[in-house]
């Protein structure tokens, strides 16, 4: 496993109000939780204890991760684990100071094991409502697909999610990236636009043909954003097309150490210094140590990052978010108080 950056999170960086775009709820799971919900659901894991279980958290790319992430979520399986999941994961961003969160699902790796949609929405959902009622916490749903499914499965899936839109803000794509380029989703993005969810697309670090894979995603799927996207640098012409299309960028420097070469620091500076819409998130970060605040502490020495290029990171989220523009607002004044 790569070493584990540092993360002191510093006071500026820990009272920063947070927008965060990038967060797996799955990827939430820790292994405290996660002993609970498999005693309570009569399931015994292949680990003596939580210690045992981070241990096996041994991974290096994208594939490996991917095992051991589907085999930690069985143990979800009722409205009430999926609640908890939900819950654990508000209270911590709300510690952290995340103000609004837009938060991925994947209902096909539940759906495929015999949870029903229904289960896993209402309890994701009941969550939510209950922390925004109890701290003002904001998190908005994005369904994903799973990229090594059938594009059929796919649609299946937008299709039993269509009585439930006033819950899902929008739709993503992400699992394996290997042999499963977003053009083979075309027709299901297509339908998810026209029944009016935003879009968006993992495109992942440093796999094979990442910067045809956000072409693709760019030109020919038309997203919001794009998840990753860091390969962009690799192409002048792709890069001035995410510019000129004020398209951001929601990288994870802590994932990207464990499952590439390193943080890109240096290519999210690049990023930032070109005027790209680029945000830092944490992505799973019960399996790559580190929430939001401790991505954003991680990166400040690597990547040179002031407290100004703090603050617009977090204003960059916001704009490229797809919040009421009310909750835009009210987190604009508070970046503008906070730096001032």
């Amino acid at each position: 496993m790569t070493a584990e950056p540092t993360t002191t999170v510093d006071d500026f960086v820990a009272g920063l109000p947070k927008c965060e775009l990038h967060l797996h709820i799955e990827g939430t799971l820790e292994p405290g939780l996660k002993f609970a919900l498999a005693q309570r659901n009569g399931m015994e894991l292949p680990y003596p204890d939580e210690a045992a279980l981070r241990a096996a958290y041994d991974f290096d790319d994208l594939p490996g991760f991917l095992t051991v992430y589907y085999e930690g979520m069985t143990v979800l399986r009722t409205e009430q684990d999926f609640y908890d999941l939900a819950a654990a994961y508000a209270a911590k961003a709300h510690a952290q100071n995340v103000r609004y969160a837009e938060i991925f699902f994947d209902p096909q790796a539940h759906t495929a094991r015999g949870v029903a949609f229904d289960t896993v929405i209402r309890g994701l959902t009941r969550a939510l409502d209950d922390a925004e009622r109890a701290t003002g916490f904001q998190g908005r749903l994005v369904m994903c697909f799973l990229r090594d499914f059938q594009a059929e499965f796919a649609m299946a899936t937008l299709v039993q999610a269509l009585p439930h839109k006033e819950w899902i803000i929008g739709v993503g794509l992400d699992s394996d990236e290997a042999g499963n380029p977003p053009v083979k989703f075309r027709a299901v993005f297509a339908r998810a636009r026209a029944e009016g969810f935003r879009l968006t697309m993992h495109c992942d670090v440093d796999q094979k043909n990442s910067t045809e894979h956000i072409r693709q995603a760019i030109e020919e799927i038309g997203v919001d954003r794009i998840d990753h996207g860091v390969n962009a640098l690799e192409d002048p012409a792709l890069l001035a097309l995410v510019r000129e299309r004020g398209l951001g960028l929601t990288v994870c420097p802590i994932s990207n150490a464990h499952v590439t070469d390193g943080m890109k620091a240096a290519e999210i500076r690049a990023l930032l210094d070109a005027g790209v819409k680029v945000t830092v998130n944490s992505d799973d970060p019960a399996y790559f140590p580190g929430y939001v605040a401790e991505n954003l502490a991680a990166l400040r020495g690597p990547a040179a990052l002031t407290d100004e290029d703090l603050v617009t990171l977090q204003r960059n989220a916001i704009e490229i978010s797809w919040a009421a523009p009310a909750v835009r607002e009210r987190f604009l004044a508070a970046l503008a108080t906070y730096r001032d």
